[in-house]
């Protein structure tokens, strides 16, 4: 029998790059308006509500808590129900959720709309839905085809939040939040018809081989249930690196817009070096994805930490215009690694569960960007002043250098092959 094939596309393109595209499109849209756009909407929303600094991130942290608590549900219904179903339903929620987040007076209406809507929706989906589409329907080239979809959240931030910076500027945050949730509607939404659960469910193999030899990639794979990765010292040591990791990023994304302001820049030229970083970070998550394909990808992350740390180092001392440039492109660098951490948990435990295990992990990861943030806020509202918070920043980036340097593999585990979807 002739694997089956998808209709109306170019013959000899394998379908996994097909649903690659899709979840590139949906995480351009969902990294420009939620993760990078937060930032566009911080110093607006704290001013229009009267809020403090520690208040406002705190929203954000709030989302980023419930995010962990519902990621092994959320895992755990990729994996059953498929990327396409969630990412659909996700995108369709927080599209109404922008619209409603316009209509907010108040710090409760706020925290409400942002969390059980918005961010309850995107956590369900796009992010761990698109990164679990990409992992199934890759092995051979998965640091490539991950590094595609994570480097349009980059797309998203140099071109998609400086056109939010505009329109908060033109006609102010509340326009510019319908704006945002009809733009997710509307390219969000058909992006995801293009995604299918796995290569065996339209009776292809990953990476679109038609027949693997003996002790090749995919045999070789791994293939951890959800209780046999709990069980290995390589999956808490992996969730202990990828907190610090995404502690320092996050919250440096959360702040970042009043940081640069904090050194004297406009929040117009603070939103352009917040687009400059994601920029910068699209080539570079590329080619950490090609040697991460050919090299250890913990230790490449190792290295791309110990440029976040000297990132901090100079965004410290930073005193003019070219010096805060000089740091984002240093910190591009920490920015590019980001592909290889999931890259390294499919590499480690498998296809078939990753959704589920990636969303378990995250009830320890997720908290780094959960403290952080309001750390960096309470230690601003305090001082006013970011310093005590930037060598914080330098210290967690450091000590992730460490913990990324000694992660080894787990045993590798009996391979049964991933189900149908």
């Amino acid at each position: 029998m002739q694997p089956k094939t998808p209709n109306r596309r170019p013959a000899g393109v394998f379908y996994g790059w097909w649903v690659v595209a899709g979840c590139a499109v949906i995480n351009a849209l969902g990294g420009g308006v939620h993760f990078y756009g937060f930032s566009v909407f911080f110093l607006p929303l704290k001013e229009d509500l009267h809020l403090s600094s520690a208040a406002t991130a705190l929203v954000f942290s709030l989302s980023r808590a419930e995010g962990a608590f519902e990621g092994p549900l959320a895992g755990y219904l990729i994996d059953r129900l498929g990327a396409r179903v969630m990412l659909f339903a996700g995108a369709a929620v927080v599209a109404v959720g922008y619209v409603l987040l316009s209509q907010t007076n108040s710090f409760l209406g706020f925290v409400l709309v942002y969390l059980l809507v918005i961010s309850l929706a995107f956590n369900m989906s796009f992010g761990s839905a698109t990164m679990a589409a990409a992992t199934k329907w890759f092995v051979r080239r998965r640091g490539m085809a991950l590094a595609l979809v994570t480097a349009a959240f980059g797309v998203g931030g140099s071109v998609v939040t400086p056109v939010l910076s505009l329109l908060v500027r033109e006609v102010g945050w509340r326009t510019t939040a319908v704006i945002a949730g009809g733009a997710v509607a509307a390219v969000a939404l058909p992006a995801s018809l293009l995604v299918r659960s796995s290569p065996e469910s339209m009776g292809l193999r990953p990476d679109g081989d038609g027949g693997l030899a003996k002790g090749t990639a995919e045999q070789q794979e791994a293939d951890f249930t959800l209780a046999a990765a709990l069980r290995t010292t390589a999956f808490w040591v992996l969730a202990l690196a990828t907190m610090l990791r995404i502690g320092v990023f996050g919250a440096l994304i959360v702040h970042f817009i009043p940081i640069m302001v904090w050194k004297g820049q406009d929040q117009g030229s603070a939103a352009f070096l917040l687009a400059a970083l994601a920029f910068l970070g699209i080539p570079l998550r590329l080619l950490f994805g090609w040697l991460g394909d050919r090299w250890y990808k913990p230790s490449l992350i190792a290295l791309g930490m110990g440029t976040v740390a000297a990132a901090m180092v100079i965004l410290q001392y930073a005193q003019e215009t070219w010096q805060l440039w000089l740091f984002v492109v240093v910190m591009a660098v920490g920015e590019g690694i980001t592909v290889l951490n999931w890259a390294t948990l499919g590499d480690f435990f498998g296809r078939r569960n990753f959704a589920t295990i990636r969303g378990t992990m995250g009830l320890i990861f997720t908290w780094g960007m959960v403290i952080m943030p309001v750390l960096v806020g309470f230690i601003f509202d305090r001082t006013q002043s970011y310093s005590a918070a930037i060598w914080l920043f330098a210290a967690l980036g450091a000590l992730a250098v460490v913990v990324w340097a000694v992660l080894r593999p787990p045993k590798p585990q009996p391979r049964s092959g991933p189900k149908a979807a």
